[in-house]
């Protein structure tokens, strides 16, 4: 840890206030260690990134994929915006507290799209905490904890100016348009109104050998609304709202390419985020902070061909509250948190087309509810200026009530952490930390809560999900040269999961048990230089994530996770001015062969024996520039060419390539755009 961010520790609510404060592009990039900005200091700190404003819009990021597109540790596949899924360190995103400015995006409304969507226009920074961490990580953090958090309005205002506006046109070549416009002003004091609205129409892309991914167009709307600042005295607050809609016509399974002479089914997702703030610094070494949510995510699929339109929704509420207390020598965060989801599945078409035990309109509607309480706290205590500890705990409870068929479980249970940074040198630093986390069961995948009457979708004695996460690694930095190694082992016990595959009577089509301990063991390297207008930043990642001793794969551990090849980054920068700035970045994920698959299907007598498939490495070569052409900087041109050599390849973190064994020709990932150009041209007034 560096001695800023020590110092920050013990300096309490000045701390708070830099935390807030923008970070220039040349200072944290996404491949650095988190900053100030995290709120995760000690454990974990090494692997934690912070991805800032100038950099999402350096890269002209349109979805989550191109946000996290050079994070270590960090894989996002399923090509189109819909489908795409975040893995960290190969466990998929439903094992991650993912919020959106303190307002957690949960539940899974159909297991082939994704759960995580979020506009990049809208982002001041994205915070990274990569494994089970610090008490403060949130409700069921398995595999770490993923911070949106949007802009303000008085931050995008020029020096001088108590309002403006930001209208942006873009262009891709693979292929699609976007246009936004941003108004933001002072209303009085820091207290100002932002107000944006984000269009995206996109045809279906090419793959690099120029094949059209049929099911990838897709037409994107987002309004952004958002009122606060400080209002003096102490007091801050925020109040924003969300709405975001994607329509189009997609694959049966969106995250798996349409082949020739399928059909393709009109969809629509929906989201209604809500979320207010407010804190209070008391200026005598304490302060508080409330956050309360309402998140309404909603989507449909016309099955025109079985059972008609169907729809899924989730409604998830809840509140924050949390105290920091500083001392000489200690930082103590204490907190409450409580969160309800509402998760429900429906029939909406002809009762004629449901499913013959469906046939009563009352049973067209299927709902189940989970409520969630936490208590927490963590203390960062330093007893000399080379050594900072972190210790930390938190207790939760689970409760999931499955209405429609009056059963359901509950649990409970505590989780500790601790951590410390010790300075070896001034320029170097050891950190090494453990950590635990609990999860219960939550609410289910809407599209799959529906079950066969006589069946169950719960195991009796289902117990909870206990994780162990552990860190050690080194942190150097000198005359703009950095470096950093990293050994991380997370193991969890009592994996809870529907496999594939409906089992013996009672078990339903869809059946939660505990299948197991999963593992993973990896390492990660970052290097970094940085002089002047020069900077170069590197990363290394290899890690080996099973299952039961058996290496995982996207398609068979849907829900959990998925194996990635080793993989590496060199991102090289260029900025002579604050006008004009360049980008060039290579990413290498290696071959990873002979996956054996299929162990359920073998063990439901399905197929006669186990199978394997390969993931192919690939290489690929993205360019960025950015120019403004006047001193008054009130245009802006980006530009950027994705996929340069216009390679054909299925990310690693999509479903692997399964089409060459008999009776699986479907199950395959959708491969990745070819060579995309992108340009964009932002006027500021």
């Amino acid at each position: 840890m560096t001695k800023s961010l020590m110092s920050a520790v013990a300096a309490g609510p000045l701390f708070l206030a830099l935390a807030a404060a923008p970070v220039a592009a040349q200072e944290v990039i996404a491949t650095s260690p988190a900053t100030e900005l995290d709120e995760i200091v000690v454990v974990g700190a090494l692997t934690d990134v912070v991805v800032q404003r100038d950099e999402i819009e350096l890269t002209q990021a349109n979805d989550i994929g191109d946000i996290f597109r050079r994070t270590p540790s960090v894989a996002v596949g399923g090509s189109l915006g819909i489908a795409q899924k975040i893995y960290v360190r190969g466990l998929e995103d439903s094992l991650l507290n993912v919020t959106v400015d303190g307002a957690p995006q949960r539940g899974t409304l159909f297991h082939h799209i994704g759960r995580v969507s979020i506009e990049p226009e809208l982002l001041e920074t994205v915070e990274l905490q990569t494994g089970a961490g610090e008490a403060t990580a949130g409700f069921g953090a398995v595999g770490g904890a993923i911070r949106f958090r949007t802009v303000d309005p008085t931050d995008l205002l020029r020096d001088g100016r108590d309002f403006g506006g930001i209208a942006k046109a873009g262009w891709f070549s693979n292929d699609g348009e976007k246009y936004s416009l941003t108004g933001f002003g002072r209303l009085f004091g820091d207290v100002g109104l932002l107000a944006s609205y984000v269009q995206v129409d996109r045809e279906e892309m090419e793959d690099g050998d120029g094949r059209l991914l049929r099911g990838t167009a897709a037409e994107q709307r987002l309004g952004f609304l958002k009122l606060g600042g400080d209002l003096g005295g102490g007091h801050r607050f925020s109040l924003s709202h969300e709405m975001r809609d994607e329509e189009g016509e997609f694959g049966q399974r969106p995250n798996w390419p349409v082949l020739e002479g399928d059909r393709l089914f009109p969809g629509e997702a929906q989201r209604r985020t809500t979320v207010a703030n407010y804190g209070y610094d008391a200026g005598q070494g304490w302060d508080i902070e409330a956050t309360g949510y309402f998140t309404r995510t909603e989507f449909t699929q016309d099955r025109y061909d079985r059972w008609g339109l169907y729809g899924a929704e989730i409604e998830t509420y809840g509140t924050d509250l949390r105290g920091r207390f500083d001392t000489a020598d200690h930082r103590l965060t204490a907190g409450i948190e409580h969160r309800r989801d509402e998760v429900v599945s429906q029939y909406l078409g002809d009762p004629a087309m449901w499913q013959p035990w469906a046939w009563d309109p009352a049973i067209g509607r299927f709902a189940e509810e989970g409520s969630l309480i936490g208590v927490y706290a963590q203390d960062h205590w330093r007893p000399t200026d080379r050594l900072l500890i972190s210790l930390g705990a938190r207790y939760d409870s689970y409760e999931l009530d499955q209405v429609t068929y009056a059963d359901g479980t509950d649990s409970d249970g505590f989780s500790f952490n601790g951590g410390l940074d010790y300075d070896l040198t001034p320029d170097l630093t050891f950190n090494i930390g453990y950590a635990e986390a609990f999860r219960g069961k939550e609410v289910g995948d809407a599209f799959t809560l529906e079950t066969r009457p006589g069946r169950i979708s719960l195991a009796p004695d289902l117990r909870p999900e206990r994780v162990e996460n552990f860190e050690i690694g080194l942190d150097w930095a000198r005359d703009g040269w950095s470096a950093s190694a990293v050994y991380y082992d997370m193991a969890i016990d009592d994996v809870i999961l529907d496999q594939l595959g409906s089992g013996p009577a009672p078990q339903g089509s869809s059946y939660y048990e505990n299948v197991g301990r999963y593992t993973s063991d990896g390492i990660e390297l970052r290097a970094g230089y940085r002089s002047g207008p020069f900077a170069v930043d590197g990363f290394f990642n290899s890690y080996d994530s099973r299952l039961n001793g058996r290496r995982i794969e996207g398609y068979e551990q849907i829900a959990l996770g998925n194996s990635m090849g080793d993989n590496w980054n060199l991102t090289a920068s260029y900025d002579p001015s604050d006008r004009l700035g360049f980008q060039a970045s290579v990413t290498r994920y290696d071959d990873l062969n002979d996956i054996e698959v299929l162990y359920r299907e073998v063990e439901l007598g399905f197929i006669d024996q186990t199978q394997f498939v390969d993931k192919p490495g690939y290489t690929v070569v993205d360019l960025f520039g950015r120019w403004s052409p006047f001193a008054d900087r009130n245009i802006e041109v980006l530009a950027a060419v994705y996929n340069l050599f216009d390679e054909t390849y299925r990310h690693h973190a999509s479903v692997a390539d399964y089409s060459a064994i008999p009776g699986y020709e479907i199950v395959q990932g959708v491969n990745e755009p070819g060579r995309n150009v992108r340009l964009t041209v932002a006027y500021l007034f």
